[in-house]
């Protein structure tokens, strides 16, 4: 079944800065600090209203001259979820076709208002690098602050919850447009980057890379009453069982705001250290092998870091520590959470999955 609709933009964003949209909004104790989101719940109103109102309509996207974006809905024992699909300028349905999934944050949503798409303008990559780009949206009955859910365990495993639904997506998606097996990614902006570590556990046989922009580990849940007794190591393990005989070591690619006082740096640095982990689990032990300070004009200052073996293969991991950057995707979007003077964190998502392909 394939749906349309549109919601326009709320005319006031007067205090708007104030809504995080992390799955992971932490107090000094490092524990999940609910209050961070819940002042902010006038937004979330607005955009229920809003989005509320906004007309369904049958979508009949006809084959014409440049891109153009069509909408689906998943049905399936996990739930239902909407999504749109943006075709690149030069899409050829007979040819297999790269595919990005991309995840907002809370207090966001694919494709309608303080959307995925705008915030991250995948669409004006993918014109330009011929991909598929996939923006599913949050439902208010499942997350009132639009919120994904994988640091519930209910949404940490395959074949349930919010990873299933996003998973039947993406294989609807590559079964009706073409889409390339060996080239599908997935990249998410906070809860998103959230469930888009844990589809990478999930569902490693789905996805060739995973970029996490403001996001934490898998099964954080475990660790965050006490972050100095559970390890990354530990939550490693569990992300190793769960992949079990579908184990296979999906990149990693990590942004992250040094200012950022919603999910804070070590958030970064423990999803790294669980990676490594996860890869030493699986025999692919990886390193550093380069960490470069990089000062550009206009821009903020970023650590790049590349990990992975001395054998030529591509990085295992990469990461930006972006200085004085807050909760934000980096980059040129016009979304409330952007910042041009970081990263552009798409294009540098795109390269990184350029680099990777699922093994035939």
């Amino acid at each position: 079944m394939q749906r349309a609709g549109c919601a326009p933009r709320p005319r006031d964003h007067a205090d708007c800065s104030r809504l995080a949209y992390a799955v992971f909004p932490l107090d000094r104790d490092g524990e999940v600090n609910v209050k961070s989101v819940a002042g902010t719940s006038f937004l979330v109103v607005a955009l229920a209203a809003t989005l509320g109102s906004s007309t369904l309509t049958t979508a009949t996207a006809e084959a014409s001259s440049g891109d153009r974006d069509e909408y689906g809905q998943y049905v399936g024992d996990a739930g239902v979820l909407d999504y749109q699909v943006h075709l690149p300028t030069d899409y050829d349905p007979s040819s297999p076709t790269p595919i990005m999934v991309a995840l907002h944050g809370c207090g966001m949503t694919g494709y309608g208002i303080n959307s995925m798409k705008d915030t991250t303008r995948f669409d004006v990559v993918a014109n330009e690098e011929d991909f598929i780009v996939v923006y599913p949206t949050q439902s208010f009955d499942r997350s009132p602050q639009l919120c994904w859910n994988a640091i519930e365990p209910a949404h940490q495993r395959r074949g349930v919850g919010e990873p299933a639904m996003i998973a039947g997506i993406t294989e609807s998606v590559i079964d009706r447009y073409n889409g390339d097996r060996r080239d599908v990614h997935v990249s998410g902006a906070s809860s998103g980057a959230g469930l888009a570590v844990a589809l990478a556990v999930t569902y490693p046989d789905v996805f060739a890379t995973v970029t996490s922009a403001a996001g934490g580990e898998y099964s954080y849940d475990k660790a965050q009453h006490d972050l100095d007794r559970v390890s990354p190591e530990y939550t490693a393990s569990l992300a190793v069982e769960e992949m079990g005989d579908r184990a296979k070591y999906v990149p990693l690619l990590v942004v992250q705001g040094d200012r950022d006082d919603v999910v804070r740096p070590v958030m970064a640095e423990r999803l790294t250290a669980q990676w490594l982990a996860i890869g030493e689990a699986l025999g692919q032990p990886a390193s550093t092998i380069e960490s470069t300070r990089v000062e550009e004009p206009h821009r903020y200052p970023y650590t790049y870091t590349r990990y992975g073996d001395d054998d030529g293969r591509p990085s295992a991991i990469e990461s930006y520590l972006v200085e004085g950057m807050g909760h934000v995707w980096p980059g040129p979007g016009a979304g409330l959470f952007t910042d041009a003077a970081g990263i552009d964190a798409s294009r540098v998502s795109w390269q990184f999955a350029r680099s990777h392909t699922t093994p035939a």
